[in-house]
């Protein structure tokens, strides 16, 4: 028997979804250009290849006619609007500004808070909380796996501890209120209002106005609605349209209203660009303000930071004189180059020696861990723990009752008796009498270090040296006097060039270590001439800047003056021009209007001559048409008629027939109703097609002539109405009856 095998191969497991570095929070791309492979590793995928089957060829197993073709889906997996771009930009944007804060003071600069992962305890994140962590020693059963605890290195700085977000210090609780939100409206509530018909309430005029936006009525709102009544008292006192004999009044009266109106408008309009004015001026203030406080800041933080090098300079400099003058004065002690020893005894004895109090530059430091030795006490450091403290204790510790012991040899004035003082001198004198006579003759002391001197060796004799001429020794002397003439001037000048370099360090060491008092008079003579100098200074520059001060004045107040009148120069120049443009624009509405109205009265007049031709060509109609109705109720009671008695004799012949029908009908074959349908169709079917044919050729025969018919009425029509023409309208309306051309409506 035999066996077959199958081998079934799972699925690779994917390390990563395709879109994994779009959706997932915890994929991290190190830079935008991983961002760029993923993305097209993503596009590239074979996630998105499908197999589609070609209908024609679906069972076919030949090579040349395959059954399905590969198509790439075009439909995108990843939704519009989740954004597609690398998530780190956020954190360089952040890093940089830091960057510029750090080395720029720009308070307008905001740096953006940096953003935690917060867990949603009562949302998608609530399952995380259901269990509690495994703790080993409050589980009676230990459990199979225990995780590794993080050590936290206690020595470890600042960066290597491990980010969290910063504590809240207000934290918003959900509740639920018996309030609704229209209850707690900002807006005044405004009614429904029905108004009578006939009436127009006065109040109404206000609609426009809201909470906010004109009300509560300010003095604006309060003068906008008296020029509103006064306008519709004006309007009331207008004469009518009707009247002719008081147009002019009526003209002159609605000119002068659009005088005040365009006054109104202008004093208005002056307002607010004075208004204008003062809010830009303000602005310019702020303005100037923020930037002389941003550059004050920016120079006392300049300053600042130059103090503080300057003064590690000092100190790194005294620091280097005070080394400096130890190691001279060390040197200078060992001059003679003896070594001394150190005396042990002299160390211990002297408790400021290095024995006891070290120096810290040698690299002691006694207070080294000494904070371990530190009491740290609720009760030492809180008030309210010393107030325990002082309460716990008992009476005699606060309020000692030792007295001192008053001594009996003593007066009342507090001096010792002289007998008792007697007695101690006479003690001490015993004493010492007692010590001299134990302390006898002293035995002289051995030599302690007995030391042979020898016979130093004879020395042997001077050589002699021929004695030189006094010229030769004279010019030889000469040259040695002149090198160390050259010798001490070069030298005198290199110590003048690096007095020169330093001249700014010595003026500060006399400064700060003024030892004669010649010199600090001098010193003090030179501070009081610089003080006098700046004093001087200072003086002559507040004089110049009154003098500056008053003609910046002048000429602001010149200037000012100036800018003002060319300002308002410009404003008049801008509303003659707009007025001009504005009479232009009415004068040219003006003409429009009269040529519209020109044409509007041509087409009226046009118009009236067809409605009188219309009129006679209807009463023609109307006749013709009760001809027509009458012919056609003749006609239609003849039809009617005829009708009726049709169909009596069609039911009464329709039984008879049915009745025969159903009789052949139980006696016919299939044949026969065969026969009885091809009589149908060919006797009533066919002959019904070919009747509608015929009707439809007749309606389109018919169309011509009707079209035909159609422009000889216009063609005729257009002839009358140029034959009358019509009358004009003020003829008309004088004459009361009509002319015998015009028919009565």
């Amino acid at each position: 028997m035999a066996t077959q095998t199958q081998t079934l191969r799972k699925a690779p497991v994917q390390m990563s979804r395709t879109h994994d570095y779009l959706y997932d929070n915890l994929h991290v791309l190190a830079s935008e250009r991983d961002h760029a492979r993923a993305t097209f590793k993503a596009h590239t995928s074979t996630d998105r290849v499908k197999r589609v089957p070609v209908y024609k060829t679906m069972f076919s197993e030949l090579r040349h006619h395959p059954r399905f073709q590969m198509r790439l889906d075009v439909t995108d997996p990843v939704p519009k609007f989740v954004s597609r771009q690398w998530r780190g930009y956020a954190d360089q944007h952040r890093e940089q500004i830091l960057r510029y804060t750090t080395f720029n003071y720009d308070p307008s600069v905001q740096v953006p808070a940096k953003e935690y992962s917060t867990a949603n305890v009562r949302g998608n994140d609530r399952y995380k909380f259901f269990r509690r962590p495994i703790i080993p020693f409050l589980q009676q059963v230990p459990p199979e796996v225990l995780l590794a605890t993080t050590r936290h290195d206690p020595l470890a700085g600042p960066d290597m501890a491990v980010e969290r977000p910063p504590t809240p210090l207000t934290r918003t609780v959900e509740i639920q209120t018996d309030y609704r939100d229209s209850e707690a409206q900002t807006d005044p509530y405004t009614p429904e209002y029905v108004v009578r018909p006939g009436s127009a309430p006065e109040l109404l005029t206000l609609a426009t106005l809201s909470y906010g936006r004109g009300l509560p009525a300010g003095l604006a709102e309060v003068e906008m609605i008296e020029r509103a009544r006064a306008k519709r008292a004006w309007e009331a006192t207008l004469p009518p349209l009707n009247d002719t004999s008081q147009l002019e009044k009526r003209k002159k009266m609605m000119d002068e209203m659009e005088r005040k109106e365009w006054a109104l408008r202008e004093s208005e309009i002056e307002k607010l660009q004075e208004a204008r004015l003062e809010v830009l001026k303000q602005l310019l203030k702020q303005r100037e303000e923020n930037h002389q406080e941003l550059n004050i800041k920016r120079l006392d933080k300049l300053w600042s930071k130059k103090q503080r090098e300057k003064e590690g300079r000092i100190k790194k400099i005294r620091n280097e004189h005070i080394k400096t003058i130890r190691k001279l004065t060390e040197k200078r002690r060992k001059v003679e180059g003896k070594l001394e020893r150190r005396d042990v005894i002299n160390d211990f004895s002297n408790f400021g020696s290095q024995s006891y109090a070290p120096l810290t530059r040698v690299g002691i430091f006694i207070d080294r861990g000494s904070e371990q030795f530190v009491v740290k006490s609720r009760h030492l450091n809180t008030y309210q723990g010393l107030m325990e403290l002082e309460a716990s204790l008992p009476d005699f510790v606060t309020q000692p009752r030792i007295k001192a012991p008053r001594p009996k040899t003593v007066t009342k004035t507090g001096f010792v008796k002289r007998k008792y003082r007697q007695e101690v001198e006479l003690m001490d004198m015993h004493n010492t009498l007692k010590e001299e006579k134990l302390k006898g003759q002293e035995e002289p002391k051995p030599l302690r270090f007995l030391q042979k001197i020898e016979k130093p060796i004879p020395r042997p004799p001077t050589p002699n040296v021929e004695v030189p001429s006094e010229e030769e020794e004279e010019r030889e002397l000469g040259v040695i006097f002149l090198q160390q003439v050259i010798r001490g001037r070069a030298i005198q000048n290199m110590m003048y060039e690096g007095k020169e370099k330093r001249m700014e360090l010595i003026r500060e060491l006399r400064s700060t270590h003024a030892l004669q008092d010649a010199e600090q008079t001098m010193k003090k003579q030179e501070k009081q001439a610089t003080l006098a100098l700046q004093r001087q200074r200072r003086l002559h520059e507040h004089q110049e800047s009154l003098v500056d001060e008053a003609l910046a004045k002048v000429e602001g107040e010149s200037l000012g003056d100036m800018f003002d009148f060319l300002s308002k120069e410009l404003i008049r120049l801008q509303e003659e021009r707009r007025i001009h443009a504005f009479s232009m624009l009415a004068e040219r509405q003006r003409r429009i209007r009269e040529a519209e109205e020109s044409g509007r009265r041509q087409v009226e007049e046009r118009r009236r001559r067809e409605e009188d031709e219309i009129f006679k060509q209807v009463v023609n109609v109307h006749q013709n048409s009760v001809d027509s109705y009458l012919e056609s109720i003749v006609l239609d009671s003849i039809d009617n008629t005829a009708d009726a008695q049709a169909r009596f004799e069609v039911s009464e012949l329709a039984t008879k027939i049915n009745d025969v029908a159903y009789d052949m009908e139980d006696k016919r074959s299939q044949l026969e109703s065969e026969e009885i349908v091809a009589d149908l169709v060919h006797c009533f079917l066919i002959p019904e097609v070919k009747k509608q044919t015929v009707r439809e050729k007749i309606k389109r025969d018919q169309r011509k002539f009707l079209l035909a018919a159609h422009k000889e009425i216009h063609k005729d029509s257009e002839d009358v109405i140029s034959m009358y023409p019509r009358v004009p309208k003020t003829a008309e309306t004088s004459s009361t009856t009509p002319t015998p051309d015009t028919p009565q409506k």
